[in-house]
Order: structure tokens, then C-alpha cells, then sequence
């Protein structure tokens, strides 16, 4: 197994224990394993790493910085780096999700305007998404997240449960 390989099997082993009930051991594992990426370190890591871990954050404002970390990483990953743990990742496919994301953060943060503008950004890139599930569950929350905007609304959605 290469040290790329470790890498993400450690942040998918503390994403299935946040999943399991145990976001507080998950968030401590993945900030340690952030601190021994680093902020330059593989870009694939980082976005990985920072999109999960935004989703572990108690407070919008703390996911938002995980989450413009993980669009910053995205911004540096290439297909060939992100082919090289699988196969089928191309990086246009993340920026639905990344922006997706963005739009709730900045929308429970009341900022709608900037919300509205993520949200039209992965609108844009839906295209790079196939018509499974996982790109069923980006156009749902997609809609979550318009309604919810249409409403003017900063709670919380059940697609994007407390931690």
C-alpha cells in the first residue's frame, strides 16, 4: 500500500467512525492527520480531508473554513492525481458537491447573496455528475438548499445533520 493510499484509508477510517455515532473522535483524527498533511501537502488529501471534516463542524462559520479549504484543494488536484486513487474521479465532478455545500454554510450563515452565487456555481457543473447516487443526493440537497433559500431560512437541514 503506498503512503497516498494510507492517507486516504486513515481519513476514510475516521469518516466511517464520525458516521457511527463518533463525530467528536472522528473531527480529532482528522485534524491530526491535517496537521501531518498540512495545508501544501497532496492537494486529493486535502480536499478530502477538509470536505469531511466541515461536515463534523457543530457551527456553520467553522465548516465554512473546512469547506473553502476542501474548494482551495479542489482548485490544486488534478484528474490525473485524483485517477490515480480511482479510476473514474474526475475533479469537475467534486465542485457540485464543494459548492453545494458552500451555498448551505453562507445560507445558515444568512449571507444569501453569496449563498445564491454557489449555489448557481454548482448548478453549473451539475453536468459532471452521473444519474446515480451520489449524484442524486447532490441534486437533492441542491433543492434542500433553494428551498430553504427561497425561505431565507439559517436552520439547519436534516440533510446536513448535527454532528
Amino acid at each position: 500500500m503506498t503512503v497516498a493510499d494510507q492517507t486516504m484509508s486513515a481519513i476514510n477510517d475516521a469518516v466511517v467512525l464520525g458516521r457511527q455515532g463518533d463525530p467528536a473522535a472522528a473531527r480529532q483524527q482528522l485534524n491530526a492527520l491535517w496537521d501531518s498533511i498540512g495545508a501544501g501537502g497532496d492537494p486529493l488529501h486535502r480536499v478530502s480531508l477538509a470536505h469531511f471534516l466541515a461536515d463534523l463542524q457543530d457551527h456553520a462559520a467553522d465548516a465554512l473554513t473546512w469547506d473553502i479549504r476542501a474548494l482551495d484543494a479542489a482548485d490544486s488536484l488534478t484528474d490525473e492525481r485524483a485517477q490515480a486513487h480511482h479510476a473514474d474521479l474526475s475533479v469537475r465532478g467534486f465542485y457540485p458537491s464543494l459548492h453545494l455545500n458552500l451555498a448551505d454554510n453562507y445560507r445558515r450563515l444568512g449571507a444569501f447573496d453569496t449563498a445564491r452565487r454557489h449555489l448557481d456555481a454548482a448548478h453549473a457543473r451539475l453536468d459532471a455528475l452521473d444519474e446515480d447516487g451520489y449524484g442524486l443526493g447532490v441534486r437533492t440537497g441542491l433543492a434542500n438548499v433553494e428551498a430553504a433559500l427561497s425561505e431565507r431560512s439559517t436552520d439547519r437541514l436534516p440533510s446536513h445533520p448535527t454532528p
